[in-house]
């Protein structure tokens, strides 16, 4: 039985909405998070990745120690990938440990009156009253597609995110487009599975990130600049530990700074793995596309303006994800509109707080506002002290309000 009004209720029960959730139940707010935990990973990432980032790095958000990834597997050394069903563990353990009982049901609808009281429809049917309500869908519901590939059926061009096992491609010619860790990984499970696969990409030639760790002298470390969540150097460390700095750009420099930083590039550890079985067609982009008979015909033009021809049994779009609040079904169209924006991101204050009181966003959604750190776990831990500090100071009041300092009631929040 609950309460007839909670203090905050988490849509989605990732890296984001656990973070959330953990630093809530440690202020004493009374909070539901819904969602299945680290259902996303477990079911919408290839059964055979590895994590892109460091073991220092994939660590979820807690307001006390003893709960890192590292510390979960009792140490993890620098260097060695993470496989992905180590880290969906780690993420469920997480939620047993630190977390308010995630409830693996679905948010249908979010309604309310805005700084007073949210009604939130479940897929159980149940409404849950809320004072404040916390946006962490994650990625998923953001899958692009490139507009030459998004009008023709699933049976020919799929994006990356609806694939965890490769196996139907078994002997098929598939066309992989992109050129960042999803397209070069999923090439290379296409190809472990049988398949054929080449990466059609328009950057010339592909990027690589360098081994982890100290190289050359100290001088020259110093001169390359801190490690960080989002990789080394002095910048990328910003954006990575002081990511509150970013809110502060004009909006166009935040665009940039989330577009460039970090940009598509394999991991160190899947360089040799991109062996022959993976042909490569780049330096080119797809000018049209159609079904020919049961398969697929592309016509990719290079950068001189020559065009081939290209046929293929299916296209797979690793073409990463692009936040657009119009994109998240359970906020219906009338509150949709009166959200400010970034782009067709939420515009969101200092505590992560959208233009409707109450109603925050955590993970993608944020990056318009505080920078690529919010596109990876890295981030999960600053946006959920934030929320929860804020949240707390505010919450006794009765109604959250924009206006009110973000200091916690419980200073070990931001240890």
């Amino acid at each position: 039985m609950y309460d007839s009004v909670i203090d905050v209720l988490v849509v989605g029960a990732g890296p984001y909405g656990l973070s959330v959730g953990a630093y809530a139940r440690h202020a004493g707010l009374r909070v539901r998070v819904i969602g299945t935990p680290m259902d996303f990973w477990r079911n919408h990432m290839p059964a055979g990745m590895y994590l892109k980032s460091e073991p220092f790095a994939s660590s979820l958000g807690s307001p006390v120690p003893g709960l890192t990834f590292r510390e979960y597997n009792g140490g993890w050394p620098e260097g060695l990938p993470i496989p992905l069903h180590t880290f969906v563990s780690y993420g469920q353990w997480f939620a047993e440990q630190a977390a308010p009982d995630p409830e693996p049901s679905q948010v249908l609808r979010v309604e309310g009156d805005p700084g007073r009281v949210y009604t939130v429809t479940l897929s159980t049917g149940e409404e849950v009253r809320t004072r404040a309500v916390v946006m962490a869908v994650g990625v998923g519901p953001f899958a692009h597609v490139p507009r030459r590939l998004a009008p023709l059926p699933t049976t020919l061009v799929t994006h990356s995110v609806v694939h965890r096992e490769f196996d139907r491609f078994a002997g098929k010619e598939v066309v992989v487009v992109g050129a960042g860790q999803s397209a070069l990984e999923t090439a290379v499970l296409l190809a472990d599975c049988g398949a054929r696969p080449v990466v059609l990409a328009r950057t010339p030639q592909l990027a690589w990130n360098s081994l982890p760790g100290r190289t050359g002298s100290p001088l020259q470390t110093l001169l390359r600049g801190p490690q960080s969540g989002l990789g080394r150097g002095w910048r990328t460390w910003v954006w990575s530990e002081r990511p509150q700095t970013v809110r502060y750009l004009p909006a166009r420099a935040r665009q940039h700074i989330v577009k460039n930083t970090l940009g598509p590039a394999g991991a160190w550890w899947l360089r040799d793995r991109l062996d022959s079985r993976v042909g490569r067609m780049l330096g080119r982009h797809v000018v049209d596309a159609a079904p020919h008979g049961d398969r697929v015909r592309l016509i990719v033009e290079d950068r001189r303006g020559d065009r081939t021809d290209v046929r293929a049994d299916h296209v797979i779009a690793a073409t990463g994800y692009v936040p657009d609040v119009d994109r998240i079904s359970a906020l219906p169209p009338e509150l949709r509109r009166r959200l400010r924006r970034t782009l067709a991101s939420p515009a969101l204050d200092a505590h992560f707080q959208s233009s409707l009181p109450g109603l925050y966003f955590a993970g993608l959604t944020a990056a318009a506002t505080f920078g690529p750190v919010m596109r990876f776990v890295h981030g999960a831990d600053f946006a959920a002290r934030r929320i929860v500090g804020h949240l707390a100071e505010t919450i006794g009041a009765g109604t959250v309000r924009p206006d009110m300092a973000a200091a916690p009631r419980d200073a070990t929040m931001l240890r």
